[in-house]
């Protein structure tokens, strides 16, 4: 194993949720006002922390959203995880050769602490992520482009940034990793290679990961 801990993005990597929270989000903001497709939710809002929706839409139009935009949107989302939710297709098998073969994993997500752990539950991936090995972006200041979460785990996990590599699906998180100094494998299911760049691997099946990953 070259790596000394494997960091997950949740979103998109280890829930297959993108789909379902951005056609909601795209939803939401076109009944405030905000007119927004699912192709522009994915291309302005994947991989972010919820401060980017206020900042982008303050910016855009001079207008602040909702107080309880966060508590109404988070509620449609809960709702639709309780349904529809499933693990991405191939990442148990990963989690179960990393945790046989004793190599650190942990996710670092934009998203809130009660949405990885609604995700995990529903999709029975709570098995594989202890307390310990959850971060998210309320635990640092700045969410992803921004290095801070990778490093924060990092830090916590015990473990140098240059000995990590980020599994990511967003460019944003990509963005983060190579900030903090990490190695980055981009996950393109779900996004087009082209605008994870600045990944040091791609890959589109994430039964492909364990093989790349010694």
């Amino acid at each position: 194993m070259r790596y000394d801990l494997v960091i997950f993005d949740n979103d998109g990597v280890l829930v297959d949720s993108e789909p379902l929270s951005n056609r909601l989000l795209a939803g939401y903001l076109t009944e405030l006002g905000h007119p927004t497709s699912y192709e522009d939710s994915i291309r302005d809002y994947m991989g972010s922390a919820m401060h980017r929706v206020h900042d982008l839409v303050l910016e855009r139009t001079g207008r602040r959203l909702p107080e309880d935009f966060d508590e109404v949107f988070h509620a449609r989302v809960f709702a639709a995880f309780e349904r529809e939710l499933r693990p991405v297709p191939g990442v148990t098998d990963v989690l179960e050769k990393l945790a046989a073969d004793g190599v650190p994993y942990c996710v670092a997500s934009s998203g809130s602490h009660e949405r990885i752990r609604v995700g995990h539950r529903t999709t029975g991936l709570d098995r594989w992520f202890t307390d310990e090995r959850i971060f998210s972006s309320e635990d640092v200041g700045r969410g992803k482009p921004a290095p801070d979460l990778f490093l924060y785990a990092a830090r916590r996990m015990g473990v140098a940034p240059g000995r990590c590599v980020v599994v990511e699906d967003s460019p944003l998180g990509v963005q983060a990793a190579v900030a903090a100094g990490m190695d980055v494998y981009g996950f393109t299911a779900m996004t087009p290679p082209e605008r994870l760049a600045g990944a040091g691997r791609l890959f589109a099946d994430m039964g492909e990961l364990t093989g790349l990953l010694v």
